[in-house]
């Protein structure tokens, strides 16, 4: 009876849990520490627990699958209405395995105000899943906004030197996409009959223009969030400022917000503005790979190297995505989670070593392999995992979307390509100056190696590199029906053309 009952409220649960954790820490006393984090830490990993089980249940079917469907608010036709595909289930997944280890990472290096620090990460938590889950576009609005709040403070109030305006641009620029999205789902609303149901919008027949349109304002929201080049400006100085939860979080789930929403709603909904921009998208995504990389390669401090090389990365998502054949968006959503944990893992690295040191500039370390051989190895790990190497999680994911591109448009593949033997170049040149050579500054000297918290941090994420780069097959099964719905709904115009 409870296992049946679980089942039917699965996503509910996995949704609200975070935000009752949130709520019993506020009930703790403010001095409390070690109950703050325990609470914080306990409820992610419930949360987990809950969330692996759902995966052995996940059949992976072309229809939503949890389904959970309450009226909300009758008199505008708003539903409490969630559910998941392959997708969106992964990006949950990815998002509950994040928490608990940033949960940990956290704990001793937040300091002042931890109360109010982990209950913003829990509220967090349940903004991430609840816009995965959504599938009322009035309820993805409000997780989308939900999630702008606690990441505002997390870098406004722990972030580092230029914190308020770092936390101030990414609120203004996304801000500035979400009105824009607001409006298409206001009109998206009147044209279905007043609906705010994704799958009346799937049905629903929107002509060439309001597709033109409703595309772009879509397209904007997400393209911020991604971001893709013009749009990244803010996605430096966020990660640079915030703290090291905030910047894991950021890179490993938040982003993915961008790349979801095109998936989700911008493309299936509106197949004919697909085909008119898709080629100035892809030329956008591929500029931003090398433009990426190219200005990673410039880069004097180590957090800001990872934050451009995200911009890279999340480029060859997009190239996957609008390549629209089976390989390249399997290996977009592949790359998706790919990133999470790959660049997740870097900044945590970084958080580490600045937790030490108090710099991140690249010139302030050198020859420090001799000094923390543990760090080295899992630093040099990562970066390998970040650049590719064959057996890792990343070249998988950018093999598939390579292979999908090269299919749909040989010259962005070919420019593309140029991206993965910058980012070898970047990565493995910044690991030369920072752990090997000799030891120039006396203050190396006396760094201290990895803890076991920080080993245990580190160590499952390496294992899903190993993981994903051996044997991605049981992902690539999840995603494989959800995929297809997608590129059906994607190519219909095309289709349509051809007959």
């Amino acid at each position: 009876m409870l296992i049946h009952w679980i089942q039917l409220h699965v996503l509910t649960l996995l949704t609200f849990l975070p935000a009752a954790g949130a709520f019993f820490i506020l009930l703790l006393p403010k001095k409390e520490f070690n109950s703050i984090r325990a609470t914080a830490l306990g409820t992610t990993l419930v949360v987990l627990a809950l969330n692996l089980w759902a995966y052995f249940h996940f059949q992976g079917i072309p229809d939503f699958e949890f389904q959970e469907t309450v009226s909300w608010i009758p008199v505008f036709h708003i539903y409490y209405r969630l559910g998941v595909d392959g997708v969106s289930f992964l990006l949950i997944l990815l998002t509950s395995f994040l928490m608990p280890i940033v949960v940990l990472s956290s704990w001793r290096d937040i300091e002042h105000r931890v109360k109010e620090f982990f209950f913003l990460m829990l509220i967090l938590q349940t903004g991430m899943v609840g816009t995965f889950a959504a599938l009322d576009f009035f309820l993805f609005y409000v997780f989308w906004e939900i999630m702008l709040i606690p990441m505002y403070f997390l870098i406004g109030v722990w972030g580092s030197g230029k914190r308020i305006m770092a936390a101030f641009k990414f609120v203004l620029y996304t801000m500035v996409g979400s009105v824009l999205m607001l409006i298409a789902i206001l009109y998206g609303y009147f044209k279905t009959g007043q609906s705010f149901y994704l799958l009346d919008w799937v049905q629903a027949s929107f002509t060439h223009q309001e597709q033109l349109w409703m595309f772009l304002a879509f397209a904007f929201a997400f393209a911020i969030k991604v971001p893709i080049f013009p749009l990244h400006t803010w996605l430096p100085d966020a990660h640079t400022e915030a703290p090291t939860a905030g910047s894991v979080i950021l890179a490993g789930v938040l982003l993915k917000m961008g790349t979801y929403g095109f998936y989700r709603f911008a493309m299936p909904l509106f197949p004919e503005a697909v085909v008119k921009f898709g080629p100035f998208i892809l030329t956008l995504a591929v500029i931003g790979v090398v433009y990426g990389s190219l200005v990673a390669m410039v880069q004097k401090d180590l957090k800001r190297l990872v934050a451009y090389s995200s911009v890279a990365h999340l480029g060859f998502v997009i190239l996957g995505l609008f390549a629209l054949n089976q390989i390249g968006v399997q290996g977009a959503v592949l790359q998706m989670l790919n990133h999470g944990l790959s660049t997740g893992a870097l900044f945590l690295l970084v958080g580490m070593v600045y937790e030490r040191r108090h710099t991140r500039l690249i010139a302030d370390y050198g020859g420090i392999a001799k000094v923390v051989p543990m760090y080295a190895f899992f630093f040099v790990f990562v970066t390998l995992s970040s650049i590719g190497l064959p057996g890792l999680n990343n070249f998988v994911g950018e093999f598939m979307v390579l292979l999908g591109i090269f299919q749909a448009k040989k010259i962005f593949a070919i420019v593309a390509v140029t991206g993965v033997i910058l980012s070898a170049v970047y990565m493995l040149w910044a690991v030369e100056r920072v752990f090997y050579g000799k030891i120039n500054h006396d203050a190396n000297r006396s760094l201290k190696d990895l803890k076991w918290r920080e080993v245990c941090v580190l160590v499952p994420l390496c294992v899903a590199m190993i993981w994903i780069g051996i044997y991605p097959q049981p992902l690539l099964k999840k995603i494989s029906a959800s995929t297809e719905n997608f590129l059906k709904l994607t190519t219909r115009v095309e289709m349509v053309v051809k007959k």
